[in-house]
């Protein structure tokens, strides 16, 4: 994944639609989130119009005091898969902000849980409001949480 310190082409994002921004961001001519530096992501892509992946991979440094990964790194991986999910679909000049996250935590997670993957998917696209939900899986593929949130499309 592109670090946002990373040297990047010149590309105008205000010309490009969500999906050609999203895709500029993976192949490295624009800039990543600081998100994606500050918690380590290892990967992001954007299959499809509507569609977005997360990985991470689990470190000492995201545990909380009881010894797992804290929730709140679940959440910025769901909020991020279920937001550029969203993302993907605007229009150029479109933009958009979540109005909410909604985060069920199914199973504990450690550094032996190995990568993280958060798939994220479009549910509903309206001309206002999208629903998206993303769901986050182990290294074994076990679901280990799930998330809706709701989005706010504006020009």
């Amino acid at each position: 994944m592109a670090e946002s310190t990373t040297q990047t082409q010149s590309v105008d994002p205000t010309t490009l639609d969500g999906f050609e921004q999203l895709t500029a961001i993976v192949e490295g001519r624009l800039p990543a989130a600081p998100i994606a530096t500050t918690l380590g992501f290892a990967g992001m892509s954007v299959p499809e119009r509507g569609s977005a992946i997360f990985e991470l991979d689990p470190e000492l440094r995201h545990y909380n005091p009881i010894g797992s990964v804290h929730g709140g790194v679940y959440a910025t991986l769901l909020d991020s898969a279920c937001g550029c999910a969203v993302h993907s679909t605007l229009a150029v000049g479109e933009g958009y902000t979540s109005l909410d996250l909604n985060v069920k935590f199914l199973r504990a997670v450690t550094v032996d849980s190995g990568r993280l993957r958060a798939v994220g998917t479009v549910l509903q696209r309206g001309r206002r409001t999208a629903l998206a939900e993303a769901k986050l899986y182990d290294a074994r593929g076990r679901l280990v949480a799930h998330a809706t949130s709701s989005c706010m499309i504006f020009s």
